[in-house]
This record gives C-alpha cells, structure tokens and sequence, in this order.
C-alpha cells in the first residue's frame, strides 16, 4: 500500500507541475519547473508508470511544456528501456515516448540531450544505445536548418568514437554472434545517414557547381572513418553459411556513398587531395595523415581485390599506371603487424604470381623481400602466417618457407633466444608448412616448390636441432608431421607416379596417332588456353613431372632416413 501510494504521489506531483505550467507563457518557464518536471517524470518512469507519463505527453494542451522540458526525460527514458525486456509492455510505451519527444522537443536541445547519451555510453551497451537512439537524432537532425551539416557531423563523430574502441569480430562465429552488436550497429548507422546523402545528390542534380559543401564533406569523413574503423580490420572474405556478410554490406554501402558524393573515383587517384583541416599542430597533421593514408589503403583494397565499385571504375588506365597507385597503400598494409591488415596488403601483391611478365614477376618477389627483411621477428612470424594463408601460389609458399628456414638457421645460431622461430610459436607455424593442403589427394607437381621446400626445411631441422636440444620442438611434434605430411607424401607419390606412367605407357602405343586432341596436359597463359600439344610434347610434359616426382621422392628418402638414424641414437645412448 505505501508503495502504491508513494507511485500515485509521483502521477499526481507530476500532473500538479504540468497544472501549474499551463497557465503560464513558455517564456515564464523557470528553473525550478524544469527540475520540478524531470523529477517528476523520472519518477514515473522509473516506478513503471510509462503510460501514465505518455498520456501526458500525447495530451495537447502539454504542447509548449513537452517542446521546452521533455528532452530532461531523455537519460531516464534510456535507462528505463534498458532496464525492462522486449515484450514488456512498459517498454513499449519508453519507446512510444522517446518517438513522441522526437517529434515534439524543441531539436537543439534534443539534439545535445541525446548525443550526451551516446556519449555516456560504453563498452556492452554502446551498440546497443546508438541504436536506440538513431531514429530520433535523424528526426531532428533533419529539423534542423541551422548548422545541420556541423551537427550531422558531430553525431558521426561522436558516434564513431564510442564504435571505435569495440573489438572488430573477425572469425565466421564471432560475426555470426556479433557479440556486441558492431555489426548490426554499422549497417544502422549507415541507414541513418541515408537522407542527408539523398539531400546532397538532389543539390548536385539541381545544379552543377555545388556549392554548399559542408554537408558533402561531413560524409566524406564519416565514409574515411568507416574504411579505418571497422573495415580495415574486418574479414571482408565470402564466407560459407553466412548469406549476407554484415561487413561486406557495410563496405558495399560505403562505397555506394562516396559514388553518390561523386567522391570515389577522386579518392582512388588524388592521393594527395586534402579531405582533412590543415593542422597547425604537426602532430595532429601527422595522425591525420595517417588515418587518410590507412582509409585510402583500405578503398584501394575494396575496389581492386574485392571489386567492391568496380562497376563505376572507368576501364581507362594502364595496368602499370594502377600498380603504382596501388604501391603506396601495399606498403602502408604491410607494415602493418596486425594479421587482418597484413593480409589484405598481399591481397593487393597477386603480381607477384598473376603477372604474365617473367621480369616484372622478378621484380616484385624482389619488393616482397625487401619489404620481409623491414620486419623485426614477430613481424616476421605473423607476416609468414599470413602468406600462407593467403596466397593460394606453391612458389610463393615455397619461397615464404625458404625465408622461415633461415629464421630458424638465425634463430639456433644466435646466443640470445628467439621466441618466435623456436619452441611452441614455430610449432604453429610448422603446422601450416608441413602438411599437404588436401591430404594424399594433393596436385603434387602442382604444389612442388611447396614441396620441396617443406622437405628440405623438415631436413634442415631433424640435422641441427639435437632430439636432447628440441630448440626447435620438431621432434615433439614428429608424430603429427609423419601423420600430416610424410605418410600422405608417400601416398601421393604412389599414385601420381603410376598415374602418369600409365600416360606415358598410353602415348607410346598410341604414337602414330599424334593429330589426336584426347591431350594429357594444356598451357594456359593469363587465362588463355593454348593450342594442344603434340604426342612428343606431352610425352616430354609427363617425363619431366616423373622426373620432379623422382626428386621429392629422393629428398623424402633422406630425410626419413635422418630421423631414423637420430631416433636410433638416442635410444642406443639410453640403453
């Protein structure tokens, strides 16, 4: 009973002010009224009488009162909201509440009542708040005549920042959970930026010499921060079961943005075109030069490995003339330590394998190395990792496994120890080079330099690395590297050689038919099969893959009979 009369008493305080302020003259509103009113209201709200305060608000005659104290409700409304669960009924009339004060408060305080709220929130509920409150702010921001671009401009920043902070989910189950609601928070944030993008295309249609730039140039940073934050930490892959990636719709959006502000094509080549405030402070310019340079890398990243846009890019420029647009934001990715970074950086160096020019080929391997050797060990390690991953090539996996073998080399013979190419880090990594890709089933001749260069780093370790020592934790794992690597080798080369000659059995006794088109083997250069082969050109085709088959089975050989021998020792010494 104390506690029903103590709510009624709150209802009746609040009708009492409202009483009270009627009959005044919205100039004669007090101090006093307005916390006389947010205390009040808060108290209603807070003792689960929403619809008695929504009654007051949808009344009429509370127009001017609601216009000119209503956004005091905004910190408990939002409080409230969170507090109560979905199919609450009182949660519904907050939120029928909070639409009301949208429609009826006057906008600039609304405006500065609810970006305080997003300012205040963090952590797990900062999701959750903008989007929450996104609606009303674009329902008065759009009131707005005065200053709308300066505010639309504040409410992204303002909302970027609390987004900012959130980890970027990046495995196909931290996306598919969106934990956080990051997600789902960018795709709404970009849907509220949709009318003021609108408003930007009609005045550029309305007139060719746009004049009014100050609304095009608060979504130009916006989109700039955007491609920082999340997308270029965010995997942007097609994943399996995932039939709307969030953050590929996202980028999609973004780019469809900066095409509709005519500011994509721009971005892409005007490396140099300002889209930040000329800093007197030279360590603002210098991190504003960064975030451009890391935004910029990302769109090039969009645009030409994800052909995101693509269909608005003119098909003009020479490919040499894009490789070196696109050099300055490789080199801003690979610089990079983080993975998801990193890797879209390789993304951007398929010349290195697609190239059809042999020296140009060369030439960026010879980059690429040069790029390797700027990184400090842990760079190095996680730059290995994401090579392999990446880069689909057997001579780059080869190669990238040539450099780890002289990682270890430096690592066992430096006094000093080396985490990163020793112990259970290199285990890791030994895991991704000494395995077949798909198993005994494998395109050997296909994956040869890969091969090869595993077999020969698997030899390199069983000679100098002591099974007493284990610096490098090869003999710990032996186990799993005859189960993944040795075994299904030896299956493969089985099957590959009698495969291949039982071809070369088969084109013997078919010699006089060497017009035939039932051909084993064909070229292709940048796409484009060649003309078929004679018998005598895939006879010496299949004799050099037997040949190559042969050489691993040689090294294969070796190498087992290395770890036969050490293990032999060992257990001679120990008996």
């Amino acid at each position: 009973m104390p506690e029903q009369s103590q709510t009624i008493m709150a209802v009746d305080e609040l009708q009492a002010i409202i009483q009270r302020c009627q009959i005044l003259e919205e100039g004669d509103f007090k101090g006093e009224d307005f916390s006389l009113f947010q205390v009040a209201g808060q108290k209603c709200l807070e003792d689960g009488y929403a619809a008695q305060l929504l009654e007051v608000i949808q009344n009429e005659k509370n127009k001017v009162i609601i216009k000119n104290m209503g956004w005091n409700l905004i910190s408990p409304l939002v409080r409230c909201i969170f507090m109560y669960k979905q199919e609450d009924d009182k949660r519904e009339h907050c939120l029928k509440i909070l639409d009301q004060l949208a429609q009826l408060c006057n906008p600039k305080e609304l405006f500065l009542g609810l970006l305080e709220q997003i300012e205040q929130a963090s952590g797990e509920q900062a999701c959750q708040t903008v989007m929450l409150l996104l609606q009303p702010l674009q329902t008065v921001l759009l009131k707005l005549q005065n200053k709308k671009a300066y505010s639309l401009g504040l409410s992204l920043a303002m909302i970027m920042n609390q987004l900012t902070p959130l980890p970027v989910p990046y495995t196909k189950q931290q996306i598919q959970e969106d934990k956080l609601g990051l997600c789902q928070c960018c795709n709404a944030v970009v849907d509220f930026t949709k009318p003021f993008v609108n408003e930007v295309i009609k005045n550029m249609e309305k007139s060719s010499e746009y004049n009014d730039m100050e609304l095009k140039e608060e979504l130009l940073k916006f989109c700039m921060k955007c491609l920082k934050y999340p997308l270029l930490t965010a995997q942007l892959e097609q994943l399996e079961g995932i039939e709307e990636h969030p953050f590929r719709h996202f980028a999609t959006e973004i780019i469809d943005i900066l095409w509709d502000i005519r500011e994509l094509i721009p971005l892409v080549f005007l490396h140099h075109k300002s889209i930040s405030p000329h800093w007197k402070n030279q360590e603002f310019a210098d991190i504003e030069r960064k975030n451009s340079a890391d935004s910029l890398a990302c769109l090039s990243y969009l645009m030409f490995v994800q052909h995101f846009g693509i269909d608005c890019f003119p098909m003009v420029f020479s490919p040499s003339y894009l490789l070196q647009c696109n050099m300055t934001h490789i080199e801003v990715l690979l610089k990079r330590t983080e993975e998801s970074m990193l890797s879209k950086g390789l993304d951007l160096v398929q010349v290195m394998t697609l190239c059809p020019i042999e020296h140009l080929r060369k030439k960026s391997l010879h980059i690429l190395q040069l790029f390797i050797d700027k990184f400090d060990t842990e760079g190095k390690y996680t730059l290995f990792r994401c090579l392999l991953k990446t880069s689909n090539h057997a001579g780059v996996e080869g190669y990238i496994i040539k450099n780890i073998k002289d990682q270890i080399h430096f690592s066992l013979m430096r006094a000093c120890d080396n985490i990163w190419f020793t112990g259970h880090h290199l285990i890791s990594l030994l895991d991704l080079v000494l395995l077949l890709p798909e198993g005994a089933e494998t395109d050997l001749l296909q994956n040869s330099d890969r091969i090869m260069a595993s077999l020969n780093l698997l030899r390199y370790l069983v000679i100098k690395d002591c099974e007493s020592d284990n610096q490098t934790g090869v003999w710990t794992t032996l186990a799993k590297i005859e189960q993944n690597f040795l075994k299904p080798l030896h299956v493969g080369l089985n099957m590959s050689k009698a495969h291949y000659e039982a071809e070369i059995k088969n084109k013997k006794e078919n010699r006089r038919e060497a017009h035939s088109s039932n051909t084993v083997c064909s070229v292709t250069v940048s796409g484009e099969k060649m003309p078929a082969m004679t018998t005598e050109m895939q006879l010496q085709v299949l004799h050099s893959a037997l040949f190559t088959f042969d050489l691993i089975e040689s090294v294969l050989a070796r190498v087992e009979e290395l770890i036969e021998v050490k293990i032999k020792a060992v257990m001679d010494e120990n008996s």
